[in-house]
């Protein structure tokens, strides 16, 4: 998967492949469509939420730069894959995850690899945490509107931000980082994710 899905589409980063390949996708995909873990396109875990292709979650994590010291903070935990692959390149991960099931599910697959520097909170991500933060990096996995102001208030000085931007069909992959009052913006192109639903998203 990582040979041929991700290093062969330029993700270069040897810490993003090395959580890359060793986090075993498999567990966060519940039956049948686990059969098809290792494929590069996104699956259903259940309660209308997907998890990611694995390239998308390469690409977000590379493009957020993590470093072994970071506080980050994930909107949209899902079943705990991209929460998995960020754990074993940062300090501490906090995940907010809206729909109590999905966040439990969360829960059980990373407490089932014996992930212990990642908390899963049941809550509107699009008020982010403020009992975390600041952040230095903050990952948004759902697509919204706008970036919400919640958000970036929370990250830290020269902190990044990855989001899906746009509407409910398709969005642009953007990442900000926080210079003084400034966000500097950088595009990286289309992707599609479920939408972003909460105080500063989607209203359903």
């Amino acid at each position: 998967m990582v040979e041929r899905q991700i290093e062969a589409r330029g993700i270069c980063n040897p810490r993003v492949l090395a959580a890359m390949r060793e986090i075993p996708r498999h567990v966060f995909i519940p039956p049948p469509y686990d059969q098809s873990a290792y494929d590069d396109n996104p699956l259903p875990i259940g309660n209308g939420q997907t998890i990611s292709q694995p390239y998308i979650v390469a690409l977000m994590t590379e493009l957020l730069c993590p470093e072994p010291s970071d506080n980050v903070l994930e909107i949209g935990a899902g079943s705990g894959y991209q929460a998995a692959v960020l754990s074993r390149l940062v300090n501490k991960l906090t995940t907010m995850e809206r729909i109590p099931a999905v966040a439990t599910l969360a829960r059980n697959n990373l407490t089932s690899l014996g992930i212990q520097n990642v908390e899963v909170i049941d809550g509107d991500g699009t008020q982010g945490y403020l009992q975390n933060a600041p952040y230095d990096g903050i990952m948004v996995t759902a697509a919204t509107p706008e970036i919400p102001k919640a958000l970036t208030d929370q990250l830290s000085e020269g902190g990044r931000l990855v989001a899906p931007v746009g509407g409910r069909d398709i969005q642009e992959l953007v990442t900000l980082e926080k210079q003084g009052d400034l966000l500097i913006p950088e595009h990286h192109g289309g992707v599609r994710f479920v939408p972003l639903i909460g105080k500063h998203g989607w209203e359903n």
